[in-house]
């Protein structure tokens, strides 16, 4: 069993009662539950399920946008969620009776099935409706902009796509590129990028190749037209709540900046600032699930076996991992402390790649189980691989009686231990304090280190000879390395 490293780190999600509430408020979905319950039967609606011009000032009246110049438009944008996400039901316009002309002879609507679900269903059921939601708008914000749609109907009255010169498979891989680099920005391992990001660093994340040190004019104006894409996708994007974005400032756009102003042309705030709500996170997070990439989210492993959580938990940040620890407990409850222990303790054997590592993982969990993990603890004092964690274990918690470990288990604890933290790539400084103080532990460690019986003698050797700061130090490590090595082809 060997853990395979996640493609993102994990990420901490607001819980589904919260992220609903988040969706609710959301302003398009809001504005379009408003106008699922204000139609009705005399609710016109075009052929395509639009609605009609002549309910559009109504409608915007209705959502308080009557003194909006772009009342109307949002009044429209909001039908269209409504019927995308079922809040409504558009009656085929064929099965009507055929009464009606021009812009009213449409279909006619009534209440949707999930428009019910906003405010009696689950969490999960709003979210479900919210996320059907997400995938209009994403649609939307990946469509063409059509500067003068006339020019593109054919004769037959059908639209000729090929003359957009648009590749919809293109367009949508374009941001979810750029979204999921906002959430990797997000979820990183450094820590949660609090701030907004700069669109102008955004869009470089998707246009600049990572191995060109300095970007050549034709790539700054890519990054110029991305930014510019991103612009009108993330106003699109915003009002379904999935970011908080502040717009490109429009006078760097028309050169129409007032003499004397202040705007300052190095204030990036002015390029566009964008943040990934937490509702954004799950949402994003949700798209990438189902496009097939591993996305883990805190809490995934609750309930799972020991063996799945020490895997699922071997690369995570050490906070995450201390949090997915403690959920995996909690699942079992106090009077369940004492099995999970041995349950931990079970799953931390082997001798695969990955073991060394579960082992480190298992002995950190050990410490939020508490004083009910010691009698399994102390089973395993005899056992060849769990023994000198478990004596590391008890000393660590002042406990009495705790037999001396023998030499070979010291040496065998002491390979384990950095077989692990090579595993984990920690620190390079943290990996030669380590190497050093377990070598400078005892006098002519490297003569009896070769000797150990542990599938990562060798490389863990190699290791110690690459990070020792000691010149000598570090030949007589390659020199127990080598002699690893021929012992193990023999």
């Amino acid at each position: 069993m060997s853990a395979e490293r996640p493609s993102l780190p994990p990420v901490r999600l607001h819980t589904e009662a919260e992220l609903a509430r988040d969706a609710l408020a959301a302003p398009l979905l809001a504005r379009a539950a408003r106008l699922a319950r204000w139609a009705g039967p005399a609710t016109r609606v075009g052929a395509g399920g639009e609605l009609a011009e002549s309910q559009l000032p109504a409608a915007a009246e209705h959502l308080g946008l009557a003194g909006d110049e772009d009342g109307a438009a949002y009044a429209s944008e909001a039908w269209r969620l409504a019927v995308d996400t079922g809040l409504v039901d558009v009656q085929d316009p064929q099965d009507d009776d055929g009464l009606g002309d021009g812009d009213d002879a449409g279909g006619t609507v009534t209440a949707g099935e999930n428009l019910a679900l906003l405010t009696g269903g689950s969490p999960q059921d709003v979210l479900g409706i919210w996320l059907d939601g997400l995938d209009a708008v994403h649609a939307d914000a990946t469509a063409p902009a059509f500067d003068d749609f006339a020019d593109l109907v054919n004769e037959d009255g059908s639209v000729d796509f090929d003359a957009l010169d648009w590749d919809p498979e293109a367009e949508a891989e374009f941001l979810d590129g750029v979204l999921g680099n906002l959430y990797l920005l997000t979820v990183s391992e450094a820590g949660p990028q609090e701030g907004p990001v700069p669109l102008p660093a955004l869009a470089a994340s998707v246009v600049v190749p990572e191995d060109m040190d300095e970007p050549t004019d034709d790539v700054l104006e890519e990054v110029s037209e991305a930014m510019m894409r991103l612009d009108d996708q993330f106003r699109v994007l915003e009002p379904i709540g999935i970011v908080e974005y502040r717009p490109v400032d429009e006078t760097l756009l028309t050169g129409d900046e007032e003499p004397g102003s202040d705007a300052d042309d190095e204030d990036v705030t002015r390029y566009g600032m964008v943040r990934l709500t937490p509702l954004g996170l799950y949402g994003i997070r949700e798209r990438m699930l189902e496009a097939g990439v591993d996305a883990p989210a805190v809490g995934d492993l609750a309930d799972k076996g020991a063996d799945v959580l020490l895997d699922g938990i071997a690369y995570y940040p050490e906070d995450a991992a201390r949090s997915e620890v403690v959920l995996w407990l909690g699942q079992r409850g106090a009077d369940g402390a004492a099995s999970a222990a041995a349950d931990l303790l079970s799953a931390a054997r082997g001798a695969d790649r990955g073991a060394p590592l579960r082992r480190l993982h298992c002995q950190q969990a050990l410490a939020s189980v508490g004083p009910e993990a010691e009698p399994a603890v102390r089973a395993v004092l005899d056992d060849p691989e769990l023994g000198g964690l478990a004596r590391v274990w008890l000393a660590e918690r002042g406990a009495a009686d705790v037999p001396a470990p023998p030499e070979s288990m010291i040496f065998w604890l002491a390979v384990d231990t950095i077989a692990a933290q090579l595993d984990a790539d920690g620190e390079i400084d943290e990996l030669q304090e380590l190497v050093e103080g377990l070598s400078g532990q005892h006098t002519g460690f490297f003569d009896e280190a070769w000797r150990v019986d542990h599938p990562a003698t060798a490389e863990v050797l190699e290791a110690m000879g690459r990070l020792h700061r000691d010149r000598k130090t570090a030949k007589d490590a390659r020199k127990a390395a080598f002699k690893a090595r021929s012992q193990q082809k023999t």
